[in-house]
């Protein structure tokens, strides 16, 4: 693991001694942040560039540097600090940024007394769980008055960047100001390098001016780099140092994936003495650094291949042989790369010797790749998250950022954390926060933590039913006594492998699984004292034969359902009975209307059928009606 001691390695600092600090481009990618750290309203600086006012933060208090007319902008005089009462870890998290993306970050931090105390504060700064700066009291003093800028690239798998700090023993961090600027994802050989890495500014070199960039002149870096002078980091051994400028246009600059700006290749160094040029740059000891070339043959005099040729010697290893004319020719940006394997000293050494002319170099970067910690697993994650605002975590506690990372911070205070079994990220095991004055509830998402074996939260005022998800396979201590939660015991507890239970003095209520109890009896311990509704088990009163758990017991329903069927079955008679039966009756003794007033018409059509009979009978009788008869 890491650790920038900032009282003896600090030359990846951009230290801002006189000049102002602020950003005058726009950035290349969507997404950029500028945050004015202890800044109450958003502001413009001179750049036009953009302040936010102080947000994204989990806790903390402002102040105000003793000395503000020293700084010529709002953000570099306000800051954010995070006293022990915010807890030991606090953090910005930046929400919304492009899932997969990387990011340059840069911080601003100074003291300048701020608190009154002359006392500059020991912290640890990390990002995305992996740690990566380290201040440890006391500082310089040009840098505890005037301050001083830490920048690193970070890849951003989630969509949320969490920049945290750690207090060491009670002094408070501090922080002026928070940027971060999205850049290329293939930006510095990622392929190579791979998301898995923080790359670490050790030290961004350019030859043969001043400090230049964003924050300190009016020339522009599209990734916002700010590249400091090379003259501090020359060895003694570098003689016959001349400085060059270009003196027409350097082409292949701004250029996919890193858009090193031409600034870089107008100017660079010469040396003209037999030994050569050689920067010794502070670095940390048993880490990875890439170190990253940057070449313009802008002497008019060098028109040819071969005319300048020259070694590269990194810690006495020569390791490639340049000549610039014969790569891109002239006026023509180059660059070339080479990673420093495991590095055993605290000085990196770089030479460039002399086969053919002299050597000639526009700029150095040198990053520290810091593999990245291990993280907490993210539907662990989310779930503790979830517990912090269920539980109604104090802040006093900490509860910001990764719960388990870094590895070398402790984790959430209460919390333990250990590997999952792959080594491949880290898992919630424990949880102890008896007696913390807990005023709220278990949220459902606890079922996510997979890996919990015990949990503690006795002896607060927490309230609500005891979740479905509370039922782990991997939980073996559950104590949940001296609290408020109501409602059943839920059956979902029986799946785990628990040895010790404490459930007394709650308002649980209703039927104690058989499984639960039986705890007691092989060996583990359990308590349900204290809770006036619980039975069915020894030494609790029997349950309502029908009732169970607050509600109805299986065999209640099953007697509801049998009184249902029996009721229906009593119904589909009385209806028979009543209307089916009563129907056949009907139709055996009485006929229908429609054929009683068939059988009237009937009858009355044979009635008068008949008198019409008996009335031409009589008439002829009569003689009215003649009789025709055959001869």
């Amino acid at each position: 693991m890491m650790i920038l001691m900032i009282g003896f390695s600090f030359s990846f600092l951009l230290l801002s001694i006189s000049l102002p600090y602020s950003l005058s481009s726009s950035p290349t990618y969507d997404k950029a942040f500028h945050i004015d750290c202890g800044g109450s309203t958003q502001s413009t600086d001179k750049f036009n560039t953009t302040w936010l006012a102080d947000e994204f933060f989990s806790a903390g208090a402002t102040g105000l540097v003793s000395e503000p007319l020293r700084f010529q902008n709002l953000h570099e005089k306000t800051v954010r600090f995070f006293p022990i009462s915010s807890g030991k870890k606090n953090c910005y998290t930046v929400p919304n940024l492009p899932i997969g993306s990387r990011f340059y970050i840069r911080t601003f931090t100074v003291y300048d007394n701020y608190d009154g105390k002359s006392h500059s504060p020991s912290f640890e700064v990390s990002v995305e769980g992996t740690l990566v700066f380290s201040w440890h009291s006391p500082w310089p003093e040009d840098i505890s008055r005037s301050g001083a800028y830490s920048d690193l690239i970070a890849f951003i798998s989630d969509g949320e960047a969490d920049i945290c700090f750690y207090s060491i023993a009670t002094d408070p961090p501090v922080i002026a100001s928070l940027e971060l600027v999205q850049i290329d994802a293939a930006a510095y050989d990622a392929a190579s390098i791979g998301n898995s890495s923080i790359l670490v500014n050790y030290g961004r070199l350019t030859s043969g001016s001043g400090q230049w960039g964003p924050g300190f002149s009016n020339d522009t870096d599209l990734f916002f780099r700010s590249w400091q002078s090379d003259a501090d980091f020359r060895s003694e051994n570098s003689v016959g140092i001349k400085s060059v400028s270009a003196v027409k246009k350097v082409i292949n600059t701004d250029r996919s994936p890193n858009f090193f700006p031409e600034k870089l290749y107008s100017t660079a160094v010469v040396a003209k003495g037999k030994g050569g040029l050689e920067y010794e740059l502070q670095v940390d000891a048993k880490m990875d650094y890439l170190l990253w070339f940057h070449f313009a043959e802008i002497d008019v005099s060098v028109n040819r291949a071969g005319k300048r040729v020259f070694d590269i010697v990194v810690n006495e290893i020569n390791v490639t042989r340049i000549d610039i004319y014969k790569e891109v020719g002239g006026f023509a940006a180059y660059d070339w790369h080479y990673v420093v394997k495991n590095l055993s000293d605290t000085i990196l050494s770089v030479k460039f010797v002399p086969v053919v002319g002299s050597p000639l170099i526009c700029g150095v970067e040198n990053y520290a790749i810091v593999p990245a910690d291990l993280k907490t697993i993210p539907d662990q994650v989310i779930a503790m998250r979830s517990l912090k605002e269920s539980l109604k975590v104090p802040d006093r506690m900490g509860w910001n950022g990764d719960p388990c990372a870094p590895t070398s911070w402790d984790a959430w205070e209460g919390v333990t954390c250990h590997t999952n079994k792959g080594e491949s990220a880290l898992v919630v095991s424990q949880i102890d926060l008896g007696s913390q004055g807990l005023k709220g509830y278990i949220s459902e998402e606890i079922s996510l933590l997979s890996n919990l074996v015990s949990l503690n939260l006795s002896s607060n005022t927490l309230g609500g039913t005891l979740p479905l998800g509370l039922g782990q396979k991997s939980l073996v201590k559950l104590d949940l006594s001296s609290n408020k939660f109501s409602g059943s015991i839920p059956e979902s507890l029986t799946s785990s492998k628990l040895q010790l239970v404490l459930l007394n003095d709650n308002s649980l209520e209703g039927q104690v699984p058989e499984e639960i109890y039986s705890i007691g009896v092989h060996g583990g311990a359990i308590d349900l004292s204290g809770n006036k509704g619980l039975c069915g088990v020894p030494s609790l009163p029997d349950c309502p034969l029908f009732w169970k758990n607050g509600g109805l017991s299986k065999n209640g329903k099953i007697a509801i359902g049998i009184s249902c069927l029996i009721f229906v079955c009593l119904l589909s008679l009385l209806i028979y009975i009543c209307c089916i039966r009563r129907g056949r009756n009907d139709y055996d003794f009485g006929l229908p209307h429609e054929l009683t007033s068939l059988a009237a018409k009937r009858n009355r059509y044979h009635r008068q059928k008949s008198l019409m009979t008996l009335e031409m009978e009589s008439q002829h009788a009569k003689g009215f009606i003649p009789s025709y008869s055959s001869n």
